[in-house]
């Protein structure tokens, strides 16, 4: 079970922050292209993204937002929105940090997150703000059962995530 899955059937509150982080690569790109439908030669072309002024192809913006409904999956957020700035390109080979912290709760657990992604260098690349609702009684306790299941429908159960 990863750590933010366990916090989650355990209960959140304001103030709960989650850490993750993933390595971008050209073969993510190429695989997010293939089913986002999303050809923008910014991704793909080096003449392209020249004349953009960027050093090279550049990582989809939603394929790094994937960082935040990443956290969301394993806690269980059902999500209502989602506001979000890229800041700085995402080149292939760069790692994201993804810094998810809920900033309100209401007592039916309709809640708002603040994101801040940032790359190896600590230069922040996306911020957002993320809307929904957290799992309440009911839904940690089915979370508890699939956990107790073996969670087979979660193949991140073993990832390095930081909580606090």
């Amino acid at each position: 079970m990863s750590k933010i899955r366990d916090k989650a059937i355990r209960g959140l509150k304001k103030g709960d922050t989650f850490i993750a982080r993933r390595t971008f690569t050209k073969e993510e790109t190429e695989e997010f292209a293939r089913i986002s439908r999303d050809y923008n030669p910014i991704h793909f072309d080096q003449r392209f993204t020249s004349l953009k002024n960027f050093s090279g192809p550049i990582c989809h913006g939603l394929l790094v937002a994937s960082l935040l409904t990443e956290v969301g999956g394993q806690i269980g957020w059902l999500a209502s929105g989602m506001d979000m700035r890229f800041k700085r390109p995402v080149y292939f080979g760069d790692t994201v940090e993804c810094r998810c912290t809920i900033v309100e709760m209401d007592a039916k657990g309709r809640s708002r997150a603040a994101i801040e992604m940032t790359n190896q260098r600590g230069e922040v690349v996306m911020t957002a703000y993320l809307t929904g609702i957290v799992p309440g009684e009911a839904e940690q306790a089915v979370m508890q059962e699939m956990v107790q299941e073996g969670d087979r429908t979660n193949r991140l159960r073993d990832e390095k995530y930081e909580v606090f």
